[in-house]
């Protein structure tokens, strides 16, 4: 069973893996298909979902709040993250030009106000700033924050895909902390062990969620060197811990970092789910987490 665990000193209390619903609109599922795996997955005590604005091109909160609606009573069993300030052009913005952020006040009141009604809810539990905008106004930022909280739209906020220096900025700003900072952490991709991002979340006792821990599958059906080494890696670790599959050695080696990511998933099949709620029983030694390390980087320690 996933316990459940606060994220920030001050809160949220989230579960202690996050399903996410990134690739909803591609599951095919109905309405009440959708509400059955959020059932599914709630039992096993995942009650954190994620979402963002954006994802399905401004479809998936849409196609979630559908599913809700069925039980509406089931919004009290879930804690709901989304994200806001990518702009996306396309058809249904003629008049954008090209994909932008944007952080100013009136785009942040006005996708909060559409993630509320596409997902049928009254509140969001976390408001995410998606990606850094190198026009973001803290003050500006600062001062939605507080009027949307006023306003009872919003309970915690935080960002994601943040430097530290950026979420510094951002803080120093807020009368309330910044709750996590969603960063892409996985056996290909882990600057943010590096670059200092990991080191603040541990130093402010504040829980990063984990995004992209798979790779976006790349880990199951690269063919790069690079790939081909953690591969053979996770498989070899794999056997020695007694996992099913490689993706659950990579789970275990997130949530070996001390800053305590929360991973976010990524499969809309309940037996995917399963099978990483079965991780979080396998322990791996710091060995056999810089063994990863070493087949990533193609080259031992320092």
């Amino acid at each position: 069973m996933v316990k459940q665990v606060t994220i920030a000193e001050q809160g949220p209390v989230f579960s202690e893996i996050v399903q996410g619903y990134w690739r909803l609109a591609e599951w095919n599922m109905t309405p009440q298909e959708r509400l059955t795996f959020l059932k599914q997955h709630v039992e096993l005590g995942i009650t954190t979902v994620d979402h963002a604005d954006i994802y399905g091109y401004y479809t998936c909160e849409t196609l979630f709040g559908e599913a809700l609606a069925l039980q509406p009573s089931f919004r009290q069993h879930i804690q709901i993250v989304t994200k806001c300030d990518i702009q996306l052009c396309g058809s249904a913005f003629p008049q954008r030009q090209i994909n932008y952020y944007d952080t100013g006040k009136a785009h942040i009141h006005q996708s909060v106000n559409h993630s509320l009604a596409r997902l049928g809810v009254d509140e969001i539990d976390v408001l995410l700033i998606h990606r850094p905008d190198a026009l973001m106004d803290a003050d500006e930022v600062a001062q939605t924050f507080s009027e949307l909280q006023q306003a009872g739209k919003v309970k915690h906020f935080g960002v994601s895909n943040f430097t530290p220096s950026q979420f510094d900025l951002l803080q120093s700003r807020l009368d309330q902390p910044l709750v996590t900072n969603q960063v892409e952490i996985n056996p290909l991709h882990f600057d943010v062990i590096h670059d200092g991002t990991l080191d603040q979340m541990q130093m402010l006792r504040t829980r990063p969620m984990a995004w992209s821990c798979l790779g976006g599958g790349a880990v199951f059906s690269g063919e790069s060197e690079q790939v081909q080494r953690v591969r053979q890696v996770l498989t070899e670790i794999g056997q020695e811990v007694g996992a099913q599959s490689i993706d659950q050695v990579i789970y275990a080696w997130v949530r070996r970092l001390p800053s305590l990511p929360v991973p976010i998933l990524g499969s809309g099949k309940i037996e995917r789910v399963k099978a990483a709620v079965a991780a979080l029983k396998i322990e791996l030694s710091r060995e056999q987490w810089y063994r990863i390390w070493v087949a990533s980087k193609g080259h031992p320690v320092p």
